[in-house]
């Protein structure tokens, strides 16, 4: 489909509106480096500069350069050839990074995987993605061992603790800290454009995909995004969205080491905590729930707390919403020179930093407008809304489908040509969520993508759900619809049909094989309602759903 004369009117709007304070181009500080090779001049010119903190522990550019570069020396040492996968099982810390870093230089593939999946998920990332190493945690590793062992991995490199009582048959089990006495490989990789992560995502029609990525869409999230949040050189960011997800990769790993800033981890959200942490590294940036923020400002000495250095915080509104008192609120004990506000439209497809509200909080008009107001593009990227059939672009302030299009959008979908070429026509892709443009030329988002559900901010897809679900020996059919919750936003309620086990027995299995927050709540059911050509009808189970919720409350 050809756009030109739309996408030109809709890009000379935006331009008129675009913040004064953020760049029109993406202006990358050493030029086009892969991500290791930034860790190295930001190793030359700062070497004693505070790259990684993780409580206790602080990782400078120079300790990063060096460690990194042995993980990598020991993957090229074991023989891990440039293009093979190597998982990293881990939550938010210094070693994550460093696997990371390391697995990037030595020209492996990234492949994080998340570290609350049970037996079932691990199993199907690790075979799905042909993990040869996979590195996890010393309390992770009972279990992954087996689900690495069936996946088909040779090696488990285990951090934090003893290793020689864990075995598993068929698989290698060793030391991080002995990995890392391996000689450091003096030269990274630097093609920019060979598949460097891939980074999986749930969808409508199955179990999660792996999003195909390189260090060139890395490296251009990392500048376009600092760049149109008005980040600056300095960037401190703290992250407690875990790393293993791209949202917690952008914010905790690439933002900050790109830029040449800190990055500051932690492994949950804490108020009290945060607040020190600002004070004593100069946080500049975070993004975190709305109760997170009002945790903050319910600490007993908070207006006594120095948080001048917090001028980008950003709000992830899962639950509770940002509103203009929220806001007021926030200025009111933090100080005006603080502005909460939203953080970002994006995917995992297009590594998630996309289109940004920064410079629209002016008389609270990102609040205000019809929601959800997510702002302009990044620099180099393009957003329009098209007919969801024809993808004819649509009239401004008409609803369709988004369509993005940018240099970190991915290459497709792993090993699955069908969804890659239904998602990527030339050169867009096509989200499934629904929004419309302005007459600024400002996106605004009205729903997500079809059928997905959101718990506490995270995503599940029904069909992801349902597909585990149908494994359990006496479930013949399963339908999993949202349903409103009080304390997580949404939670998923699944309909079976069922011979022999009661709704809170196939909970109990299922908590064993998934993670906690995709378990759902079961109904059995003597039939489904179908429609006349046999399909379920999942409108009618919504109602019920919310009774189901409430009965269980």
């Amino acid at each position: 489909m050809e756009y030109t004369q739309h996408l030109a009117d809709v890009r000379a709007r935006q331009e008129r509106v675009r913040p004064a304070d953020t760049p029109r181009e993406v202006a990358h500080p050493f030029g086009e480096l892969t991500v290791p090779e930034y860790v190295d001049r930001w190793a030359v010119e700062q070497p004693d500069h505070h790259a990684v903190v993780m409580g206790e522990e602080v990782l400078t550019y120079a300790d990063v350069a060096a460690q990194h570069g042995r993980w990598a020396g020991w993957l090229r040492a074991k023989g891990v050839a440039p293009g093979e996968r190597v998982g990293v099982h881990l939550g938010n810390s210094t070693e994550f990074v460093l696997a990371f870093l390391g697995t990037l230089r030595a020209g492996c593939v990234h492949v994080p995987v998340n570290a609350m999946f049970q037996h079932a998920e691990l199993v199907h990332e690790l075979a799905d993605s042909g993990a040869r190493v996979v590195v996890t945690h010393v309390t992770l590793a009972e279990r992954l061992l087996p689900a690495a062992a069936e996946a088909g991995v040779s090696t488990v490199v285990v951090v934090g603790g003893e290793v020689s009582s864990l075995r598993q048959a068929g698989v290698e089990v060793v030391a991080w800290v002995d990995a890392l006495t391996a000689d450091p490989l003096p030269e990274p990789a630097r093609d920019l454009d060979a598949l460097a992560a891939l980074n999986y995502t749930g969808g409508t029609t199955g179990l999660p995909k792996g999003c195909e990525h390189t260090q060139r869409h890395m490296v251009y999230t990392a500048v376009s995004g600092a760049g149109a949040n008005a980040l600056g050189r300095e960037v401190v960011s703290l992250c407690f969205v875990p790393v293993f997800w791209i949202a917690g990769e952008d914010l905790g790993i690439l933002i900050p080491l790109v830029m040449g800033g800190t990055s500051i981890l932690l492994s949950r959200w804490d108020a009290a905590t945060v607040v020190d942490l600002v004070e004593r590294h100069g946080v500049t940036t975070t993004a975190a729930t709305v109760e997170s923020y009002l945790a903050i400002l319910d600490l007993p000495d908070i207006a006594d707390r120095d948080l001048s250095s917090f001028t980008s915080p950003m709000a992830m509104s899962f639950i509770r919403k940002l509103t203009p008192e929220v806001r007021r609120r926030w200025a009111e004990v933090v100080g005006g020179h603080s502005v909460l506000r939203e953080g970002s439209y994006g995917l995992t497809e297009s590594h998630t930093i996309d289109v940004v509200p920064h410079g629209f909080q002016a008389d609270d008009h990102d609040l205000t407008t019809t929601p959800v107001f997510c702002g302009l593009p990044v620099p180099g990227t393009d957003v329009l809304v098209v007919d969801p059939v024809t993808a004819e672009p649509m009239p401004l302030g008409e609803p369709g489908e988004i369509i993005l299009r940018s240099p970190s959008i991915t290459t497709g979908y792993w090993r699955n040509p069908e969804a890659t070429a239904r998602q990527l026509r030339d050169g867009w892709l096509h989200t499934g969520d629904t929004g419309y443009l302005d007459d600024d030329g400002c996106l605004h988002y009205l729903a997500r993508a079809k059928d997905m559900i959101k718990v506490s901010g995270m995503s599940v897809f029904p069909a992801e759900v349902e597909t585990l679900l149908v494994d359990h020996p006496d479930v013949a059919t399963v339908a999993v619809v949202p349903a409103p919750d009080p304390e997580t936003g949404e939670r998923p309620v699944a309909f079976v049909t069922a011979s022999g086990a009661s709704g809170p027995e196939i909970e109990e299995w299922a908590r064993g094989r998934m993670a906690t927050y995709k378990v759902p709540l079961v109904e059995v059911l003597d039939a489904f309602p179908l429609t006349d050509t046999g399909k379920i009808r999942k409108g009618e189970l919504l109602e019920r759903a919310g009774e189901v919720v409430a009965a269980r409350g």
